[in-house]
């Protein structure tokens, strides 16, 4: 027996293994004369990797189940008969493999001059030359001649017997072509499918399923005539059920699937690993790249938020980087009526702070103030918070988190004692029971909507509480097992009906209630809950879900076994949002669904750094940490860091900012990456406010809305130009890397740091890790977090010090943050938001898969193809009530304001509900939305807005002046010579 040596293979290898990792006792097996012990349920061919010794294969992906089609990896096992597949055989003690037989190796070399027969010979000039299996497998078994000749075959389209696409070309007929060649499917706008390259080894149709759970491929045909199809005869990818997610193109080992970007730039050469900057979900990539130019991003299979899988978004809607419209160099204007003028940063730095100091002297010091960005770095954002606390000298911070998931720092840190979620993603796979509330995951977090649909294809249950029928209620081979379509605006009630049916009828676990929570508290609210007029009975009348179907829903949470629940902004951008997660706080802690894998309450954050900008302190009554700002210990520990005295009065929430500039008492705001005007509600108001301020700095990408009413304007840097960190729904803090140098010049924190020592300041930061450092050094749940740290390790979930050295995956194990967790009494309260005569319909308001928030990023991408335009959902009943045809443009009429935008008609939502989206600044759906906000912490009430639709003749005499003032604003001086 030879000695075997673990190979050292370094960390991250990406080696493909063939066959998913298996868990079990240790089994011990030779190949070809090494020992090797690996997990029962392993497959040879993977055993074999972990030896070092990569078998061919072509069929074979270890994130995908093993086929066993190509039959490539065939092995000779001692004591067996035949050849059995690598892929698909497994272990078992003492087996005896041999790879690399004389009778194997005449196999494959056989197989492989099959597979060759029936493929185009254009290596050289193939998009996948140096980054194709086929190639390398050929290669590897050794093939250096093709003996078959030409015949029947899918790449030859002149029917001549040409070896090559290009000998076929000069051959090619007038008529008589061959009837087995497909021509290339160019539809998509980021991949092509070429069907003469296709080995049909399955494995994008197994990715679509298996991966993605979307099943938008199948094999059409039998024999010889297979062939891979995305849909129905006479479909194109671009019009099939594809998502565009990239699994299939990266499964490919042909160039049959190939990125566009590849084919047209090259096959890259180098990668840097960072992370996506879209959604909550905090997906890894590799960025893939010739010298400086990206050339593809590629989802990174150690990423631990998504497991080597993407969206359309991460995996290719990256042009927005370098898009036309981008902004690169500074500019001011003195006047909003202005054109801009281009000036260099030193003009531009000096012009704010100048601008900034005069306004806190002539106004005060509480006159300015910043809005941080959830699409920035926690370095950069941490910075933004220090400039208004630190230079500035006051607390009026707010952030995006504001109008998106503040009820959720509020509610579960009145509940849990912390204000994030409880899991990490992993932590769906072990769910029994998973319930959504107010999400739509497959449009708003597509990738972890794909690990929960393969947990729901496995036997999980699923309850869906959505006014619309989202695409996760009914799709590809899931379905859920109770939809509850409340009314908006009654989450409350759904909820505590729910605690109802689990008190009253003894379902809560009272050993977990006794043992980890406050009892006292408990019994308080048990009387509360149990009051009939919490019964599914007494609140179907109000919320329109069935009683039983409730009641239904509340047994299958409360005793279907582990029990996850996740939510998103259909729970929390409510008046009572912040009630509403502290209502299904209750239901996770009375059933005992908390502390454990597999259960918890999580919030799906909207943007890649809205949890990361709450940790950083961007809120105007909390620093870093989620530390109050009146107490003096806390502020103690960031004097001594910042070197300066510390305002103890909360400062200003965006609204109020707003509020006191229409006012005369609030005059300059500082906003690096967002966009208040289209994002915020009630969209007259924000105008109002922004056209009122002296001096607004807009720090971004792009002349944004908001931009319209900047006098500075301060080019930002993308994800791609930066060092830094985001933190993802899972409290997941993962390094984000600067691919190529910034276009602008400057990453974000210098341009904020460059902005402080303008205005006095001595900041000399000179790299993002040490503005980390010092994140770390005051902030307990960040004590152990640094760069060296997340490069060992590769992501960490805070709390992250020295009781939890490597994070902290799930919360609460043992006792809650708090101690005991907190039962507290939630109260249904109708919004003042009421339907009429005038306002008869409820407007909700939600996202798409291609669009990403206000659409800044997508819109400057080929997403475009998929979602041109905001439209608006109607029932068939209330189209035909009001004389709406498909397409028609519509008029939509709040107490705000009014917009126009096409309908489509659908009973995706109910009689009495329209639906739309708020991804293109020619709608403007915010000029609809209300002032009505969240109780407890002023997040807007965007999901319930009474409304009127009427037919329309198109956009409305608003939306046309709003058109005109804003290419009135977006002017610039062209440059002095």
């Amino acid at each position: 027996m030879k000695d075997f040596v673990i190979p050292q293979f370094p960390p991250g290898d990406d080696r493909d293994m063939g066959t998913p990792a298996a868990s079990g006792a240790p089994v011990t097996l030779s190949i070809d004369g090494f020992e090797v012990t690996v997990p029962e349920g392993t497959s040879v061919m993977r055993a074999a990797a972990e030896a070092g010794i990569m078998v061919p294969k072509l069929c074979a992906s270890d994130n995908l189940e093993a086929f066993g089609s190509c039959r490539l990896c065939v092995v000779e096992i001692e004591g067996r008969r035949g050849t059995p597949a690598s892929c698909t055989t497994p272990v078992a003690e003492g087996m005896v493999v041999h790879t690399q037989s004389s009778k194997i190796k005449r196999l494959r070399k056989g197989v492989m001059e099959l597979y060759i027969s029936d493929h185009p010979l254009d290596c050289l000039t193939c998009a996948a030359n140096g980054d194709c299996e086929l190639q390398d497998a050929a290669g590897q078994v050794g093939l250096r001649d093709v003996r078959y000749t030409p015949g029947d075959n899918h790449f030859d389209p002149s029917g001549t017997g040409a070896r090559s696409q290009a000998e076929a070309r000069l051959r090619m007929p007038v008529d008589d072509a061959n009837p087995r060649y497909v021509p290339k499917d160019e539809s998509n706008p980021y991949f092509t499918f070429d069907p003469s390259k296709c080995i049909v080894c399955s494995r994008c149709v197994r990715a679509c399923e298996e991966v993605q759970g979307t099943f938008a491929l199948t094999i059409e045909g039998r024999g010889f005539d297979s062939k891979v199809s995305a849909g129905a005869a006479g479909d194109d990818f671009l019009n099939s059920d594809c998502v565009s997610c990239g699994a299939c193109v990266q499964a490919c080992p042909t160039a049959t699937l190939q990125e566009k970007s590849v084919i047209e730039l090259g096959t890259p050469k180098r990668s840097v690993i960072t992370t996506c900057a879209y959604c909550g979900v905090g997906c890894s990539f590799k960025a893939e790249l010739n010298g400086d130019q990206l050339v593809r991003m590629v989802p990174y299979k150690h990423g631990k938020a998504n497991r080597g899988h993407s969206c359309v978004k991460g995996r290719f809607a990256y042009g927005y980087a370098q898009h036309k419209d981008r902004i690169l160099k500074p500019m001011i204007r003195e006047r909003i009526e202005d054109p801009w003028r281009e000036v260099s940063w030193d003009e531009a730095l000096t012009f704010a702070a100048d601008r900034m100091r005069g306004l806190q002297e002539k106004y005060g010091r509480r006159s300015i103030g910043v809005i941080t960005s959830s699409r920035c770095t926690n370095e950069e954002t941490y910075l933004v918070q220090k400039l208004t606390r630190a230079v500035f000298r006051n607390n009026n911070t707010d952030t995006c988190a504001r109008v998106c998931h503040s009820p959720t720092g509020y509610g579960l840190g009145k509940t849990f004692g912390t204000s994030a979620g409880t899991q990490d993603f992993d932590s769906v796979e072990k769910a029994d029971v998973v319930m959504i509330i107010g999400a739509n995951p497959t449009d708003g977090h597509p990738v972890f909507a794909s690990r929960l649909k393969k947990r729901l294809r496995q036997g999980a249950k699923l309850i869906v509480v959505d006014p619309r029928r989202t695409d996760i209620v009914r799709s590809a081979h899931i379905e859920a097992a109770h939809h509850l379509p409340l009314r908006p605006g009654t989450n409350v009630a759904v909820v505590s009906a729910m605690a109802h049916v689990i008190v009253t009828e003894g379902l809560m676990d009272e050993d977990y209630i006794r043992t980890r929570c406050d009892w006292d508290e408990f019994q308080h609210y048990a009387d509360f809950i149990s009051d009939p007029r919490h019964s599914p009975e007494n609140t179907e009348a109000l919320t329109g879900v069935p009683a039983e179907e409730l009641r239904a829903a509340a047994r299958l949470y409360a005793t279907g076994g582990n029990a996850a629940i996740y939510y998103g902004l259909g729970v929390t951008e409510h008046s009572q949002g912040s009630t509403t997660v502290m209502g299904i706080a209750n239901l996770a802690m009375l059933t005992g669904n908390v502390g454990r894998e597999g259960v918890g309450v999580n919030p799906l954050r909207g943007q890649n750094n809205v949890q990361g900008s709450c940790d950083m302190g961007s809120f105007p009554h909390e620093l870093p940490g989620y530390r109050h700002v009146k107490l003096p210990d806390v502020r103690e520990i960031f004097e001594k860091a910042w070197g300066v005295e510390i305002d103890p009065e909360p400062g200003l929430r965006i609204p109020n900012m707003l509020d006191a500039a229409v006012e005369g008492t609030f005059k300059g705001l500082y906003c690096q990456g967002e966009d208040i005007l289209q994002s915020d509600p009630d969209t007259h108001h924000v105008a109002a406010g922004l056209a009122a301020m002296e001096c607004v700095i807009v720090h971004d990408l792009f002349l944004n809305e908001t931009a319209n009413y900047a006098h500075v304007f301060l080019p930002g840097s993308s994800f791609l130009e930066k060092e830094g960190t985001f933190t993802n729904a899972e409290r997941r803090i993962n390094r984000v890397r600067k691919v190529m140098a910034p276009l602008n010049g400057y990453e974000d924190w210098e341009v904020t740091q460059l902005l402080a020592n303008a205005m006095g300041a001595n900041w000399n930061y000179t790299h993002a890790s040490q503005i980390m450092d010092e994140i770390a050094a005051t902030t307990p749940s960040f004590a152990g977090v640094s760069f060296d740290l997340l490069e060992e390790k590769g992501s960490v979930q805070w709390p992250c010090n020295d009781s939890a050295p490597e994070g902290t995956p799930t919360m609460h194990v043992d006792h809650f943050v708090s101690g005991k967790g907190h039962f507290i009494v939630t109260e249904y309260v109708a919004t003042d938001e009421r339907t009429g005569p005038r306002f008869p319909l409820l407007l909700t308001t939600g996202r798409i898969l291609s669009q990403y928030n206000v659409g800044a990023q997508t819109r400057r991408t080929e997403n475009v193809v998929w979602h041109a335009e905001d439209l608006l959902e109607i029932h068939p009943h209330d189209a035909e009530q009001r004389g709406i045809r498909e397409g028609d443009w519509v008029r939509l009429a709040s107490r705000a304001g009014e917009t126009t935008l096409r309908a489509t008609i659908t009973d995706r939502v109910a009689p009495g509900v329209v639906y739309t989206t708020f991804h293109h600044p020619a709608t403007q759906a915010n000029v609809v939305t209300t002032d009505f906000s969240d109780w407890a912490t002023n997040c807007p009430e965007y999901k319930v807005t009474a409304v009127q639709i009427s037919p329309s003749n198109g956009p409305t005499e608003w939306q046309k002046r709003y058109d005109a003032q804003a290419e009135q604003a977006r002017r610039i001086m062209p440059a002095a010579e």
